[in-house]
């Protein structure tokens, strides 16, 4: 059976996956798919991470490519997405999707790194209290720049598992993931979208995507729901504001780098307001314990 391409179908039930939500982590990609899954051209993924393309060398070459889509359930049904968000952040990942599906059309939605590391190290810690990394091993990794292949000290056996577990701070290198990007597949192929955009104007940021992805804009949008949100209570050790600063010098090239890939905002972002210096940081840090329940 030949391969399915974006665009394409294998027989005139079947769906291919026509784009991806390639990232990034705690921004809102669950709640993006949410809200097209209730769109009537868009065919529903058998889950929303699919992974199907940042899987190890042995899966890869054992998988069943032609078999990535889904059965329609509707004669309207045209388009069909995977939201894994680290797809933008595996290296190698996004070159073999280029490699199956060139026409691909891909969606990142961008949040403030360091409240996005803060989110993701609360929600690992909730789940997995005895296990999790703790705030100081999230922000201990801080290479010079966005890795495009696995570095040496994490390749072998559970490299992949090692590379997840110390890129908390790395998942926020948001300009070298984009040039990356943007080296692997042509701009028009990307929409680039930013989280607190998003849930101010929903709407408008929904014509964006289904224009992006191919299909007609919703007669009647549907609600903007916040999926994966909550009020925890994790143990662990709080960030502190020399914390909040160490990181912001950290990723401030990354930040130039991205708004001038993008053309996107960040003045309203707390990294940026730390650097700027008219957000306190020993306040911010404070505000991320309460939240957490470390205070």
């Amino acid at each position: 059976m030949a391969e399915p391409v974006a665009g394409e179908t294998v027989d005139g039930d079947f769906q291919p996956f026509t784009f991806s939500i390639v990232g990034v982590q705690k921004a809102g990609t669950s709640t993006l798919q949410w809200m097209l899954n209730q769109h009537p051209q868009v065919a529903r993924p058998p889950r929303k991470e699919m992974g199907w393309f940042d899987v190890d060398e042995a899966t890869w070459r054992d998988v069943d490519h032609a078999s990535y889509g889904v059965r329609r359930t509707s004669p309207q049904q045209r388009a069909l997405g995977d939201a894994t968000p680290r797809y933008l952040l595996m290296p190698g990942t996004l070159e073999r999707m280029r490699d199956r599906l060139p026409d691909l059309r891909l969606i990142a939605i961008f949040r403030d790194p360091i409240d996005r590391l803060v989110s993701q190290w609360v929600m690992v810690r909730e789940r997995q209290p005895d296990k999790a990394p703790d705030w100081p091993e999230m922000m201990a990794w801080r290479p010079p720049s966005f890795p495009t292949i696995l570095p040496e000290e994490l390749t072998g056996p559970g490299g992949r598992a090692r590379f997840l577990r110390a890129s908390g701070v790395v998942r926020g290198y948001y300009g070298g993931q984009v040039e990356h990007g943007l080296t692997v597949f042509p701009r028009d192929q990307w929409l680039f979208l930013d989280f607190p955009s998003l849930l101010a104007d929903h709407a408008r940021h929904l014509d964006l995507v289904t224009d992006h992805i191919g299909v007609d804009r919703f007669r009647s949008h549907p609600p903007l729901k916040k999926l994966m949100a909550g009020s925890p209570t994790i143990t662990g050790t709080a960030p502190t504001g020399e914390d909040l600063m160490t990181l912001a010098r950290a990723l401030e090239p990354e930040l130039a780098q991205y708004v001038a890939l993008t053309g996107l905002p960040v003045e309203h972002w707390t990294t940026e307001r730390l650097l700027r210096g008219d957000l306190d940081a020993d306040e911010q840090a404070a505000t991320y314990a309460r939240k957490a329940g470390l205070a």
